[in-house]
C-alpha cells in the first residue's frame, strides 16, 4: 500500500511559499534568531548587521506566512517562532546540517588526498 502525505493544491502552494521564504539567507537568519526567545526589530537588525527597515520588511513577509508571531509590549514588537511545528522542523534541520558538516569535511580530505 502506498503511503504519503495528502494535502490539497492550496496547501501545496502554501507549503512551497513557506520554503521559498525560508530559502532567503537573511530571512532564515531572522527566523533562527527568533527560535529561542522573542526578539525586537532593533535587536534583530543589530544581531544581523542589517537595517531595521530591511528587518521589518522581512518580518512582514514571515508573519504573513505564519512563520513568526508578534507580541506588542508597549511601543516595541517582539517576534518569535510561535508554532511548535516550525520550531521543531527548523531545530531538526539545524541539527541535521551540524551532523553532516563533519562528514562533508572528511569526504573532502579523502578525495583531496
Amino acid at each position: 500500500m502506498a503511503t504519503g502525505v495528502r494535502i490539497n493544491e492550496d496547501e501545496v502552494f502554501e507549503l512551497a511559499e513557506m520554503f521559498r521564504l525560508m530559502s532567503d539567507p537573511t530571512r532564515l537568519k531572522i527566523i533562527l534568531a527568533c527560535l529561542d526567545q522573542p526578539v525586537s526589530v532593533g535587536a534583530t537588525a543589530e544581531m544581523l548587521s542589517i537595517s531595521p527597515s530591511l528587518v521589518s520588511h522581512h518580518l512582514r513577509l514571515l508573519r504573513a506566512a505564519r512563520l513568526l508571531t508578534a507580541d506588542r509590549r508597549g511601543r516595541q514588537v517582539f517576534y518569535m517562532v510561535g508554532d511548535p511545528h516550525i520550531r521543531s522542523m527548523l531545530t531538526d534541520m539545524v541539527d541535521h546540517v551540524a551532523e553532516g558538516g563533519a562528514e562533508g569535511a572528511e569526504t573532502e580530505i579523502i578525495e583531496g588526498g
